[in-house]
């Protein structure tokens, strides 16, 4: 607001510099007896008690959590405090290692995570701007008036120029926590951005981690196919022979065939399954999908640890990313509500300009031609027809339902800690079983071939324990890996791995935050790096 002064100098300044001062403080001795019968939602008292901010006092919800873990007991099922923040170290797979090294810094979905924490953090600069003058502007203009002959005994020069510069503010005072409030939301919605990106990093862990697992997996299972299909050529050459001594029929040379051919039909699907795991490891680091064979080479599935550190369940409120982004909303939007209640009461802000006026350019500087004004007012939206109300009651409802969302969060998290849990330690059992199955149907093809050569059983149930013996093998490799997906699925429940973004120093002031680069002395890649091409940044 602009407020041109035309009297004479002495009697520019329309108020003394200490009425404002005495205006704002009869008016809110005027206004606080006015406030007790208004619709607010925050008496005097709780409002002084809160450091003279309207709203509630944001307190951290409760969470459903089990005392302890399900499977505690269990002395697999380690429940000591321990350090996640390099879960994978202990699969004891250095290229493994690398390759997470490699996509916490190099992920594109993580890096536009990051490009949300800046603006979350803008976005708190802005509101932390609010505190002061929320108008602060200069300004310069020329004016060339001509008024009308008919008005000549108002206006007593018809023809003159005005000059006019300065410089002018308008600062609504944070009587009722108003802007404060503001800056506890976009405090609170900053941490949950990186909350976010957290979570982000822990998911691309141990997707790679899945990835990785699938490609040595599928590797191994393309290797036993093919062992197999040896073991099964060497029978077909065998039965061949006896066939052609007339010792059998052509029968079981058909068999022998029909049972290589379907071996052999497995090993395509393996080969496009270790392209496909290929692919989604080289997006996971943000390179276009490529043949990785040669690059990760030919490798074995990574060791479950014997024991799984687990930690008790309440540490999840701690650890869980996503469960500390959905407190995170939940107390930005308790601000919120100090926001919108806020709009009940007046609000109180202080105008004034000080610039120069002159109707000639070379007199505009002269300490005649300095003008000023200052000002307190309100402004109280008193016929509100109970928007203001219902609008405190819908901020309310959403904070609500965010604490369910956030109490929601802590349940499913927890189970997914206790499927990966219960999971791990069965799918070991059935490692174990089809490890014993698998050696006495290796035995029983070994015994049923040398029954067969020397012709004492017909060549059924040499056929018949090969087949068991490729799908026994096939099954074993598959248990192993999903013994160690469980592992890494149980760790991802946990929380663990977003603590290497400390480690290289916490968020960057600039840029996008990344999680912790190079690896320790002992955990050096044994497969070159697979380095993602730069990315341009906007300036």
């Amino acid at each position: 607001m602009r407020i041109r002064v035309y009297e004479s100098p002495s009697a520019r300044w329309p108020v003394s510099p200490g009425a404002p001062v005495r205006f704002v403080a009869t008016f809110l001795v005027l206004l606080l007896p006015v406030l007790t019968f208004t619709s607010g939602c925050t008496s005097i008292r709780r409002w002084a008690h809160q450091g003279f901010k309207v709203g509630p006092d944001y307190c951290r919800p409760p969470a459903p959590v089990a005392d302890a873990w399900i499977d505690f007991e269990n002395p697999d099922v380690v429940s000591d405090p321990t350090d996640y923040s390099n879960w994978w170290y202990a699969l004891g797979d250095p290229v493994l290692d690398q390759l997470i090294a490699s996509a916490s810094s190099q992920n594109l979905t993580l890096q536009s995570a990051g490009m949300r924490i800046l603006a979350a953090r803008a976005r708190l600069g802005i509101a932390r701007g609010n505190l002061g003058p929320q108008i602060q502007q200069a300004y310069g203009d020329y004016t060339r008036v001509n008024n009308s002959g008919a008005l000549a005994n108002v206006f007593p020069v018809n023809d003159f120029d005005v000059w006019d510069t300065g410089f002018n503010a308008t600062w609504e005072l944070d009587f009722w926590g108003r802007y404060r409030r503001a800056i506890e939301s976009q405090d609170a919605l900053l941490n949950a951005s990186i909350e976010r990106f957290d979570n982000v990093l822990v998911l691309v862990q141990a997707e790679v981690a899945t990835a990785y697992i699938q490609f040595r997996t599928l590797q191994q299972r393309l290797e036993l196919a093919e062992k197999n299909v040896e073991l099964q050529k060497r029978t077909l050459e065998i039965v061949d022979v006896q066939f052609r001594n007339g010792k059998v029929t052509e029968f079981d040379v058909a068999q022998a065939k029909e049972n290589l051919a379907t071996t052999e039909s497995a090993l395509p699907t393996f080969e496009s399954g270790i392209r496909q795991a290929g692919n989604a490891i080289c997006i996971l680091l943000g390179v276009p999908p490529r043949d990785l064979t040669e690059e990760l080479g030919q490798g074995q599935i990574p060791n479950a640890p014997a024991q799984i550190m687990v930690g008790i369940p309440a540490e999840l409120v701690r650890r869980r990313p996503d469960v500390r982004r959905a407190e995170r909303l939940a107390a930005a939007q308790s601000a919120a509500i100090g926001i919108a209640e806020s709009d009940f009461y007046p609000r109180i802000a202080i105008t004034g300009f000080l610039g120069f006026e002159s109707e000639d350019l070379s007199q505009l500087f002269t300490p005649d031609a300095f003008a000023g004004a200052i000002g307190p007012g309100f402004r109280w939206n008193i016929l509100n027809y109970g928007r203001i109300r219902n609008n405190v009651r819908a901020k309310e409802a959403v904070f609500h339902q965010l604490v369910i969302d956030y109490q929601n969060t802590v349940l499913a998290a927890s189970k997914e800690a206790e499927d990966g849990i219960v999971s791990f330690l069965k799918e070991r059992e059935r490692v174990t079983a089809l490890t014993e199955s698998a050696a006495q149907a290796k035995r029983a093809v070994d015994i049923a071939t040398t029954q067969y050569r020397r012709g004492k059983i017909n060549f059924q149930p040499v056929v018949y324990m090969q087949q068991i013996l490729a799908d026994r093998q096939d099954q074993l490799a598959t248990a192993r890996g999903t013994v160690v997906v469980n592992v890494v699925s149980i760790y991802r429940a946990l929380g663990g791995g977003w603590q290497t973004r400390m480690t290289g120093g916490g968020m960057p002031e600039e840029g996008v935050p990344t999680a912790a680069e190079g690896l320790p002395e002992n955990s050096a890649p044994a497969a070159p790096v697979i380095v993602a091409p730069p990315v341009p940044m906007a300036p």
